[in-house]
C-alpha cells in the first residue's frame, strides 16, 4: 500500500512553528484583525515608542511628568484612548490640549494636540480627536503626543496622577514549550 500526502490534511509540529514564525517575521506582528482587550487603548496608530516615561511627583506641587511623552508624526491622528465625553479642548499656554473625561472620576489629556472634537462631544475608544502637532518641548522627537491621566478622589477633591499607560492592558508573550507531534 503506498502512502500519498493528503493536501487537506492539517500541518502540524515543527512545519506550522515555522510558517506560523516566517508569517509573523514577513507580515509585521500580530493580525491585523487582533484587538487590545480592555476600555483602554493607545491614543497613537501603529503603536508609539515612549520617549519619557510618567514620573509621578511626591506632592502635586513638586516638579514630575505627569504623563508619558509618544513619539508620533506631526499631523498624526490623535485617537480617544477610552470612551468618554470631551471636557476641554483649547488652548492653555500656546499649546492646544484636548480633555477627556472618563467614567469613574478618570481624565486623559493629549497634547500638543489641534482639536477636532467640541466640548461636550461623546467619544468612543479609537475616535479621532485632534491631530499632533509638532514641538511638545522636552521630547527627542519631532512630534510627540504628551498622554497624561488623574482620577479625582472624593476624599477632599483631590486630584491623584496616575500613569497613563497602567490603563492598557499590555500583556508581555510568553513562549510556551513545543510538544513536537510524532
Amino acid at each position: 500500500m503506498s502512502r500519498t500526502a493528503n493536501p487537506l490534511r492539517p500541518i502540524s509540529g515543527p512545519v506550522s512553528v515555522a510558517i506560523c514564525l516566517s508569517a509573523v517575521l514577513v507580515g509585521g506582528a500580530a493580525p491585523v484583525a487582533a484587538a487590545e482587550p480592555g476600555p483602554f487603548g493607545w491614543p497613537l496608530r501603529p503603536r508609539p515608542a515612549v520617549e519619557r516615561p510618567f514620573d509621578k511627583p511626591e506632592h502635586n506641587w513638586l516638579p514630575g511628568h505627569r504623563g508619558v511623552d509618544l513619539a508620533g508624526a506631526q499631523g498624526q491622528a490623535v485617537l480617544a484612548a477610552g470612551a468618554g465625553i470631551v471636557v476641554f479642548a483649547a488652548t492653555v499656554a500656546d499649546k492646544p490640549v484636548v480633555s477627556i473625561q472618563h467614567p469613574g472620576g478618570l481624565r486623559t489629556t493629549y497634547e500638543p494636540v489641534r482639536a477636532q472634537v467640541a466640548v461636550g462631544s461623546r467619544v468612543n475608544r479609537g475616535t479621532p480627536v485632534g491631530t499632533l502637532v509638532a514641538g511638545h518641548e522636552g521630547c527627542p522627537a519631532i512630534a510627540c503626543l504628551h498622554w497624561g491621566a488623574r482620577r479625582e478622589s472624593g476624599a477632599h477633591n483631590r486630584r491623584e496622577y496616575v500613569d497613563p499607560l497602567g490603563l492598557l492592558h499590555v500583556v508581555p508573550v510568553r513562549l510556551k514549550p513545543l510538544e513536537l507531534v510524532r
